[in-house]
């Protein structure tokens, strides 16, 4: 690893490709600090999803990170990446598209995901991980500054949405760095910015959580309509009295609470009810 990143790449004659969405962070003084925002990891694997030439990957391996798994779709970086190995066998490269990967499979045990995620896939892959069957320890993501906006947005911010409820309904989310366009190579026609999330211990079950992604689907497909109008296919006016919320409200003003009672409505699942003696709030399904 004596040799600069950017040497590294000219000597394997690279360059980024805009199919795949690639814009590279060469700069190790930045890759170090996202780092550091994504730990400590106390000996725990570490997935990086798209390292490219390995600016977050050389980080990775200075830091207190076990086993760092790299997925790669593009193959042209893979004898690059090998060349990272300081033959102390933490590092393994997979040749493989991230959105087919089942992560169980790479690492055992609790992991994080830290990544400077393609342009074109950090959505998809975000609810991947956030919705799918592996729930990484933690997730350090660098997307484009709109989607990490999406993301981390309060009821009332333009850009509030179904990605902020479901986010935010399975992790704590905060944005951590901002990136100018400059930082990359080639320079992105948009900023960037990498947001932090650690999955809550409260977040909703497979049931609630499909119905959740139902209820903001049609929520916010219809934005600017009064939710008795959005939601008129799955119970309308009917659905937001059952779960407290008014039907002459629009989807950019309810907050996370009040989309998880809708989507409790919906699914016939009981509201939570009050602990009583410190145990867990309790979610019963209705009796029909």
């Amino acid at each position: 690893m004596d040799l600069t990143l950017r040497e590294h790449l000219d000597a394997h004659g690279l360059a980024a490709k805009k199919s795949f969405g690639q814009h590279f962070l060469l700069d190790l003084n930045v890759t170090r600090k996202i780092v550091r925002f994504a730990g400590p990891f106390e000996g725990r694997p570490v997935i990086e999803v798209g390292p490219g030439p390995g600016g977050l990957t050389r980080a990775l391996l200075e830091s207190d990170a076990g086993k760092v798994v790299l997925v790669e779709k593009d193959p042209r970086f893979i004898p690059l990446l090998n060349e990272l190995d300081d033959g102390a066998g933490r590092l393994t490269v997979v040749e493989a598209d991230a959105l087919n990967v089942r992560e169980d499979q790479l690492v055992e045990g609790p992991a994080h995901l830290v990544s400077n995620l393609p342009y074109n896939v950090g959505t998809p892959l975000l609810i991947k991980w956030l919705t799918g069957p592996w729930t990484p320890a933690s997730l350090t993501l660098m997307f484009q500054k709109e989607v990490a906006e999406r993301v981390v947005a309060r009821p009332g911010d333009d850009a509030y949405g179904r990605l902020a409820v479901i986010s935010q309904a399975v992790a704590e989310a905060k944005l951590v760095m901002h990136l100018p366009a400059a930082a990359f190579t080639p320079p992105p026609k948009v900023a960037s910015a990498v947001v932090h999330l650690v999955p809550r211990e409260d977040r909703p079950d497979r049931e609630l959580l499909k119905a959740l992604e139902r209820v903001t689907a049609a929520a916010f497909g219809q934005r600017r309509k009064m939710l008795r109008s959005s939601l008129k296919q799955l119970g309308g006016a009917e659905l937001c009295e059952k779960a407290g919320i008014s039907p002459e409200d629009r989807a950019e003003v309810i907050d996370l609470d009040g989309f998880l009672r809708l989507a409790r409505a919906f699914a016939g699942i009981e509201q939570p009810t009050a602990p009583t003696d410190g145990g867990a709030v309790l979610m019963r399904r209705k009796k029909t």
